[in-house]
């Protein structure tokens, strides 16, 4: 676990340094907006496909992994469901429950597949985004518009801002130019590169500008639960998948690694636009991001130990 733990220190050392950058006022809270979408729109596409261009991909390992990281989170918000009157919390906060407890936060996975599994595990943790975000975004608008305070967001539209999603693009662009075997000019390919290494150091110093400490304890029960279906729920349900389906090696690591990440921080903002409730969302967002810290080196030495 040590080894792990030293692994994935680095990462929360700069979701640290982001929160402490936005606490003491070291650049305008206007930075923080613009580098994120500097992130998702243009450095975070290039390392999708700069990496799967690349990439030594099986289809036929990466299918069954893609289908049990699908039942992990499946299996999850089945059961969020179940417990809503055991969540202490009304319609828009349950909205709010059930986001923190499926939505993973993709700059991190990436950054954690890339540290502990290197090139190849950076490739199917990008396959994986491809799959799970499509799912994540519906099963999140279909529960908000049954509980927000006001479900504006139809299924329609949530599909057609899915076909503009830039990381559904980057790896359809990326999977399609490996399948064809067609390889990037130099000079793109070299280009992309120092555009797409810049993403994941920008990314985790904007996860960690989102973490709000004084949303912490506002709501302790429903924020328990949903930080504990996420760290703990989904990664166990992935794992259970991951042995139904004979899903092992690096692809079981790096299914369960992917919904062993904390909360994404995009969830508050859908539970603003849907009648979330969004002071609960941050809580839930900032204690998951904390906790991940301890749960995701302590997880993932349980999960390599135990064959799948």
């Amino acid at each position: 676990m040590i080894a792990i733990f030293q692994a994935l220190a680095p990462i929360f050392l700069l979701i640290l340094l982001g929160a402490a950058l936005r606490a003491r006022g070291f650049v305008p809270d206007l930075f923080w907006p613009s580098v994120e979408k500097l992130v998702y729109f243009v450095f975070f596409p290039c390392l999708l496909v700069g990496t799967l261009v690349r990439a030594d991909l099986a289809l036929g390992a990466v299918a069954p992994m893609a289908l049990a990281m699908a039942g992990g989170m499946v299996l999850t918000a089945a059961f969020v469901l179940a417990i809503r009157p055991w969540t202490a919390t009304d319609d828009p906060g349950f909205s709010s429950v059930f986001q923190g407890a499926i939505r993973p936060n993709n700059y991190v996975s990436l950054a954690a597949a890339a540290t502990l599994f290197g090139a190849e595990g950076l490739g199917l943790m990008a396959v994986g985004i491809a799959a799970i975000v499509p799912l994540a975004n519906v099963l999140s608008v279909s529960v908000l518009q049954r509980y927000g305070a006001n479900g504006q967001r139809g299924l329609k539209a949530t599909a057609m801002a899915l076909a503009r999603n830039p990381l559904i693009l980057a790896v359809a662009a990326g999977l399609a130019l490996n399948l064809l075997g067609v390889r990037l000019p130099g000079v793109v390919e070299d280009t992309m590169e120092a555009l797409g290494g810049v993403s994941l150091p920008l990314g985790l110093l904007a996860v960690g500008a989102g973490v709000n400490l004084r949303a912490i304890g506002t709501a302790p029960r429903p924020t328990a639960i949903s930080a504990a279906a996420k760290l703990v729920g989904v990664p166990s349900a992935t794992a259970l998948c991951c042995w139904a389906l004979g899903v092992d090696g690096t692809e079981a690591m790096v299914a369960i690694l992917y919904h062993a990440v904390p909360t994404a921080a995009a969830s508050y903002v859908l539970a603003r636009q849907m009648g979330g409730d969004g002071p609960l969302m941050a809580g839930i967002i900032t204690v998951a991001t904390i906790a991940a810290a301890v749960t995701m080196p302590i997880f993932l030495t349980i999960a390599g130990s135990v064959p799948m």
